[in-house]
C-alpha cells in the first residue's frame, strides 16, 4: 500500500474549523464531503459545539479518536498553534488556510510543518482548496459539490485555477480520478503526489498545472519511472524571461527558465500545453481514446474547404494522411457519390447526411489500414442535425475501443449543440478543426515510443580534473583560464588539439615548433573575456618570425586595452582546418541543476538562438535527439552536395560533457565554442569554464 493511501482513501476525517454558517469554507467542505457519498467517519471540530448538517460538533481535537486525515480551515495564526495537536491525531493534514509564504509569512509556514513532523504527520498545503479522490470517494474541497468520477488525475499549484478546473471538467463531462491542490508545497510536493497517481488504477491521464519546481531532479526521476500506460499533460505558467539572471556564458544567457522546463518535459516524455483550452482538449482526448495502432489518418468531410483546412493542420502537426488511393476507393466506393473524392480528405460532398456519415465511419473503423479518423461536418441549412448527432454518437460508442476517432463540427447553434452532446457522452468533439487536429497530435505524442538507454560511465582522469578545479578554488578564482578549461576537456576524453601555455617569447617559439605550424595564439587572462576585441588573438601563424611578432603584438594590445589585466601568458594551439562550428554548453538551473545545450556555434549562436537543451546527464539516444532537434540540423546531415558531418562524434562529446558536469558539482557553467565538426571527428577549439567558489 502506498504511503499516501490515507490521504486519498481515508477511513476517517476531521474538519478543524467546521463552520455553522452556510457559505463559509468550513461549512462548504463539510457539505461537499457528505454530498460526495463518503462512507468513513467524519468528525467536526469547533469550540462552539452543537451540530452541523446533522453531524455532532466536538469542541476540541482532543475529544476525537485518531483519524487518517484532518482538514484545517482556521486562520493562519491559529492553524500554526493547532498544528501540533492535530498532528497527534492525524496521519495527514490538509491546510486549506492561506496567509503563509505566499504573503511573506515564511516563518509561520516553517513552524506549521515542524509542528506536524514532530509527530510524524505530513502536510498538504497550506493555501490549497483541498482534495477530491474517487477511490474513497471523498470531495474534501470548497469547490463545486458535483465531481464526476473518471480516469483523469489533476494536480494544481493554483487553488483558484484548480476550482475552475472542477467546473470546466463538469461542463465538458470529464471524469476525475482525483484532483489535488498542492498550494505552497511546504511539505508534500508534486513528486509524492505523482508517485501515488502512478500506481492508482483509476488514473489514466494526469493533468498538471505548475508555476515552478524546487526539486526538478527528483521530479525528473519519478516521472522517468512512471508506468508506460500513464500519460501526463502539463501546463507550466510563467514563460517569460523577465528576471532571468545575468550570466557569463552563452549557455547561461540562452537558457531561460521556460526553455529548461520545455527541455525537461520533452526529456521525461511529458506533453506540454501552452493554453488551458489545449490542455483540456488533449486530456479529454487521451482519456477517452484507445492508442493508435499506426500512423495512417483519414479525414472524412462533407465540405472540401473544411477538409483542406484539416489537411493543412495535419501537415503542421506532422500527422500522416493515408494516401493509398486504390485502397481508399475500395473502402469508400459504395458510400461516395459520383462527384465525391477518394483522395484523402474523403469528401462525401454537401449532400451527405446521417446515413452517409454512418456508412463512411463504419468503413473507416473496420479498415485495418486506417489507424485514426478525423470526422468533419460543415453545417447545411436544411440538415437534419438531430439524426446526425444520434448517428455519430451511436457509431462512436459501437467502435470506440477499436481506434481513435475525433470530430469537428463547424457551424452555428445546431452544431454547437451536437458538440456539447457528444462531450456529455465523453466523445472527443470540437467546434474548431485545429482543436481536433492538435488533440489527435497530442494523442500520438502520448503513445510515442521513446527508445532509451542507460547512461554508462566513461573513462576520464577524475583526479587530474579535480586537481585543476581545486587549484583554482584555492586561488579564489571562479573562472578557469582557457588552457585549464581545455585540459579538463582533454582529461574528460574530448578531442582537444595540442596546445601549450607560453610565458615568454622563447617558450612561444619553442612550443609553436613542437606543435607544428600553422598555429593560433591567444592571450590568457582571467581579466580579458573577449580576446578578439582587444587584439589578443592572432591566427594562421606559419613560421618562427611570425610567432615572435604575434606574441609581441598580443602582449602590447592586451596591456594597452586592459592595463590592469593579469596576464598568465599566451596559449599556442594547433590551427585547425575549416569545418562546421557547433557549440556544446552547460549551465546550472535553479530547478533542475546541470543543464546541457547544443547548437550551431561561432559568432552566430546568440543571434540565431538555434539551440536545444536537456537535463544532464543524457543517454546517447537523448544526445542524438538534441542534435536532430535544431533547425539547422540539415547543415550537419549534409545539404546541397556537402558531405554528412560526424554526428556520432558530436553525440559522444555531448554525452561526455553531461557526465563531466554531473560528476563535478563545482562546474557551474561551461562552453565549448566552437567545437569544429568534420566528416570524421569533432575537435575542441575554445573553451570556458566557470566554477562555484564558496564565499
Amino acid at each position: 500500500m502506498h504511503s499516501l493511501e490515507p490521504l486519498f482513501n481515508p477511513k476517517s476525517v476531521a474538519i478543524v474549523g467546521a463552520s455553522h454558517h452556510e457559505g463559509k469554507i468550513g461549512n462548504i467542505v463539510v457539505r461537499n464531503i457528505i454530498a460526495s457519498g463518503y462512507k468513513g467517519k467524519v468528525y467536526l471540530i469547533n469550540p462552539k459545539g452543537g451540530e452541523i448538517l446533522g453531524l455532532p460538533v466536538y469542541k476540541s481535537i482532543d475529544d476525537i479518536p485518531e483519524v487518517d486525515l484532518s482538514i484545517i480551515v482556521v486562520p493562519a495564526k491559529i492553524a500554526v498553534e493547532l498544528a501540533e495537536k492535530v498532528a497527534m491525531k492525524s496521519k495527514y493534514i490538509i491546510v486549506i488556510t492561506s496567509g503563509f509564504s505566499e504573503v511573506g509569512n515564511i516563518d509561520g509556514e516553517r513552524k506549521l510543518v515542524e509542528n506536524a513532523k514532530k509527530h510524524g504527520a505530513r502536510i498538504l498545503g497550506p493555501n490549497v482548496f483541498g482534495i477530491f479522490s474517487a477511490k474513497a470517494p471523498i470531495n474534501a474541497t470548497f469547490g463545486p459539490a458535483e465531481i464526476k468520477k473518471g480516469n483523469i488525475g489533476v494536480v494544481s499549484q493554483s487553488g483558484a485555477l484548480g476550482i475552475a478546473m472542477i467546473g470546466k471538467a463538469a461542463e465538458d463531462n470529464l471524469g476525475l480520478s482525483s484532483i489535488v491542490s498542492i498550494g505552497n508545497k511546504a511539505d508534500l510536493s508534486e513528486v509524492e503526489i505523482l508517485s501515488y497517481l502512478f500506481q492508482d488504477k483509476l488514473t489514466k491521464v494526469i493533468f498538471m498545472y505548475m508555476e515552478g519546481l524546487e526539486n526538478g531532479r527528483e521530479f525528473m526521476e519519478i516521472v522517468k519511472k512512471k508506468p508506460e500506460e500513464k500519460k501526463i499533460i502539463a501546463l507550466k505558467a510563467g514563460r517569460s524571461k523577465a528576471g532571468a539572471r545575468a550570466v557569463a556564458s552563452h549557455t547561461g544567457s540562452l537558457a531561460g527558465s521556460d526553455e529548461i522546463f520545455d527541455a525537461a518535459f520533452r526529456q521525461a516524455g511529458i506533453i506540454r500545453a501552452y493554453s488551458l483550452e489545449d490542455a483540456f482538449n488533449w486530456v479529454a482526448t487521451i482519456a477517452s481514446s484507445p492508442p493508435p495502432k499506426g500512423k495512417n489518418v483519414v479525414i472524412i468531410t462533407n465540405g472540401g474547404g473544411l477538409g483542406v483546412v484539416a489537411a493543412d493542420a495535419c501537415e503542421k502537426y506532422g500527422l500522416k494522411l493515408y494516401d493509398d488511393i486504390e485502397m481508399l476507393k475500395k473502402t469508400f466506393e459504395d458510400v461516395m457519390p459520383e462527384f465525391g473524392s477518394y483522395k484523402n480528405p474523403i469528401d462525401l460532398t454537401g449532400q451527405a447526411g446521417a446515413r452517409e456519415y454512418e456508412l463512411a465511419l463504419k468503413r473507416a473503423f473496420e479498415d485495418e489500414n486506417i489507424h485514426a479518423i478525423l470526422a468533419l461536418y460543415c453545417e447545411r441549412g436544411d440538415a437534419e442535425l438531430e439524426a446526425l448527432m444520434n448517428t455519430l454518437i451511436k457509431v462512436h460508442k459501437e467502435y470506440k475501443d477499436k481506434k481513435p476517432a475525433l470530430y469537428a463540427l463547424f457551424g452555428g447553434e445546431g452544431t454547437s449543440r451536437i458538440v456539447a452532446e457528444m462531450k456529455k457522452n465523453r466523445i472527443p468533439a470540437f467546434g474548431e478543426v485545429e482543436d481536433a487536429v492538435s488533440s489527435l497530435h497530442a494523442l500520438y505524442k502520448a503513445y510515442e515510443k521513446r527508445e532509451e538507454e542507460k547512461i554508462e560511465d566513461v573513462e576520464m582522469d577524475e583526479a587530474g580534473i579535480e586537481k585543476i578545479i581545486s587549484n583554482a578554488i584555492n586561488e579564489g578564482r571562479n573562472r578557469l583560464l582557457s588552457h585549464e578549461a581545455k585540459e579538463i576537456l582533454r582529461l574528460a576524453g574530448l578531442d582537444v588539439p595540442p596546445f601549450r601555455l607560453a610565458r615568454n617569447i622563447d617558450e612561444a617559439v619553442k612550443y609553436a615548433k613542437e606543435i607544428g605550424y600553422p598555429v593560433a595564439m591567444k592571450v590568457v587572462s582571467e581579466d580579458i573575456l573577449h580576446k578578439t576585441d582587444v587584439g589578443g588573438v592572432v591566427l594562421n601563424i606559419d613560421n618562427e618570425e611570425e610567432a615572435i611578432d604575434a606574441y609581441e603584438l598580443i602582449m602590447k594590445n592586451s596591456r594597452m586595452h586592459v592595463p590592469k589585466a593579469r596576464i598568465e601568458g599566451v596559449e599556442i594551439s594547433k590551427m585547425l582546418p575549416k569545418g562546421t562550428e557547433t557549440i556544446i554548453g552547460s549551465t546550472t538551473d535553479a530547478s533542475f541543476g546541470k543543464v546541457l545545450m547544443f547548437g550551431l556555434g561561432g559568432i552566430y549562436v546568440e543571434v540565431l538562438k538555434d539551440v536545444s537543451f536537456r537535463i544532464a546527464p543524457v543517454s546517447k539516444k537523448e544526445a542524438e535527439r538534441m542534435v536532430r532537434e535544431i533547425d539547422s540540423y540539415p547543415i550537419l546531415a549534409g545539404i546541397r552536395g556537402e558531405k554528412r558531418k560526424d554526428i556520432k562524434a558530436i553525440i559522444e562529446s555531448i554525452y561526455r560533457i553531461g557526465i563531466l558536469v554531473d560528476k563535478f558539482e563545482e562546474i557551474a557553467e561551461l562552453d565549448i565554442n566552437p567545437l569544429i565538426v568534420y566528416e570524421k571527428g569533432a575537435k575542441v577549439v575554445d573553451a570556458r569554464i566557470l566554477i562555484k567558489v564558496e564565499k
